[in-house]
């Protein structure tokens, strides 16, 4: 007895040696998220310089500390012992990035840092100047890197399924791919279905120009509306908008555009969820993964959640019009149906992935995939990403680019080496619809609740369902946990023909 009490009690004073190594790297690394954000809010253009030897010296301190032999001793005398579920989980999931990290060089993690922070100013340059040859230095340097990057993890491994573990460790590149594939097949009839229909659908509701500084106004309302804990969260602008921080400070971004005033209002919302997570996180596990988001696809399941099944929904332009008729008078004659008609309606037309409609997004997404894909894995130049980019958009969506600018250069992911997030957006889209399906399963419809502008119900179930268990689970059983059933694009399906099939009056619909 003695002896299993002695045992007891060394695996306690192990664990938290552990515990508290692993709340210094992770304060290292969102003290980089922090200078991120500074980087693409408010820091000087000249401070570039300055900022990328600042993040990579703070990327090397954490590397080093997650890689250190005492860490690798301390995971090993942890994984020999008899732990709570929680600390199993927390061992689980640093287990699995030292066992990355310790497969890359140091000076290689150096290098991709300062290259990235380097990338930025150059990608958003090149988009200024509408030249893609200014950035495809800088991206070929990028690939190069995030190859060798994926050998020294896997070898043996197909380099972009390595790239994508990154950011979705649980949900394999097999299951992505069924998933887009699906997505591809039978989202494309429903498209060509809406476009052939003779629906007269209101698409001007929030035709005009619109001052800045009125729609930040509308977009502190509508944050106020959802529950934004502002405490512990602020808004501000960025050329391609933003959540980041933690439970304690959960920052969100937008953009406006004097023209697009809707589109300032589902980007706000659309971040408002990605910052909702995090707030809802448990405080008690900062530092640890029991306080941290369970990876991209569940991330981006909470903002397309808030954007589409709330903020596109016609309760919810029944509850807000009128605060947006407070701000812009001259919405006095929109009706809420014509909004929400305005806010639904699929474009023919666009070439902007975040401008999209819930349809055509996903097609934005398949284009991205099969080029980053291609590019990883070889079969594909820098050079040749414009040309082809531009046959892809007008083979899948009817459309070319004239420009790099609303081609190629569109997205900020590339320059931040983030090779293999593209799919978590429409994995996300497929498991906001399960998730909400399961919601109104659980707590009946939620359209009255959304009309009443109340949203504790539904933040409650995400908070209980979702957010409370941070990296708690794998995601597989997380979702299964949530909805009773494994990842699924079923309801998300039946949700858009539904929703899309009786505004566009389709009869197969």
């Amino acid at each position: 007895m003695a002896t299993d009490q002695a045992q007891s009690e060394a695996a306690d004073d192990s664990y938290a040696a552990f515990e508290e190594r692993v709340r210094r790297i992770a304060n290292v690394s969102n003290a980089s998220g922090i200078l991120q954000w500074d980087q693409e809010v408010v820091m000087p253009d000249e401070g570039t310089p300055a900022r990328a030897q600042q993040l990579s010296a703070l990327s090397s301190i954490g590397h080093e500390l997650l890689t250190a032999d005492e860490t690798g001793a301390l995971l090993k005398e942890l994984e020999d012992s008899d732990l709570e579920e929680d600390q199993a989980a927390v061992v689980r999931e640093v287990r699995r990035k030292y066992d990355r990290e310790t497969s890359v060089p140091q000076e290689l993690v150096e290098e991709i840092s300062e290259t990235t922070t380097n990338a930025h100013p150059a990608w958003k340059q090149a988009k200024e100047n509408d030249d893609f040859e200014e950035f495809a230095p800088v991206l070929e340097k990028l690939v190069e890197l995030k190859r060798e990057y994926a050998e020294h993890i896997d070898p043996d491994a197909d380099p972009y399924e390595v790239l994508f573990s990154d950011y979705e460790p649980y949900i394999d590149l097999e299951t992505a791919e069924r998933v887009l594939e699906r997505l591809r097949e039978e989202l494309v009839p429903l498209i060509d279905a809406i476009e052939e229909s003779d629906a007269d659908l209101t698409t001007d509701a929030f035709a005009g120009e619109f001052d800045d500084d009125d729609q930040e106004a509308l977009a502190r309302d509508v944050l106020d509306s959802l529950g934004y804990d502002w405490d512990r969260g602020r808004l501000d602008t960025a050329p391609h908008p933003f959540s980041s921080g933690t439970q304690f400070d959960a920052r969100v971004t937008t953009r406006f555009e004097e023209d697009d005033l809707l589109g300032s209002i589902t980007s706000t919302i659309h971040e408002f969820g990605h910052a909702n997570y995090t707030l809802g996180l448990p405080d008690e596990g900062y530092g640890t993964p029991l306080g941290e988001a369970r990876d991209l696809s569940v991330h981006e399941s909470q903002s397309r959640l808030w954007e589409n099944h709330v903020g596109r929904s016609r309760p919810f332009w029944e509850q807000f019009l009128p605060t947006a008729r407070e701000r812009f008078p001259e919405l006095e004659d929109v009706s809420p149906e014509a909004a929400y008609e305005a806010a639904n309606q699929v474009y023919d037309d666009n070439l902007i992935r975040v401008e999209a409609d819930e349809l055509t997004y996903h097609l934005h997404i398949v284009i991205r995939f099969e080029i980053e894909r291609g590019l990883i894995r070889g079969d594909l130049a820098v050079d040749d990403v414009p040309e082809v980019w531009n046959d892809k958009y007008e083979e899948y969506l009817g459309v070319r680019p004239e420009t790099d600018a609303e081609g190629c250069l569109q997205d900020i992911h590339w320059s931040h080496g983030s090779f293999g997030y593209f799919p978590t957006y429409s994995l996300g889209s497929v498991l906001a619809a399960q998730l909400y399906a399961a919601a109104v399963d659980e707590l009946g419809d939620l359209d009255d609740d959304i009309r009443e502008g109340d949203f504790e119900a539904l933040n409650g179930w995400l908070r209980e369902n979702v957010h409370r268990h941070g990296k708690r689970y794998i995601t597989p059983e997380l979702i299964e946990r949530a909805t009773g059933q494994e990842l699924t694009a079923d309801p998300f399906l039946e949700y858009v023909t539904s929703k899309y099939g009786e505004l566009y009056d389709l009869e197969d619909y």
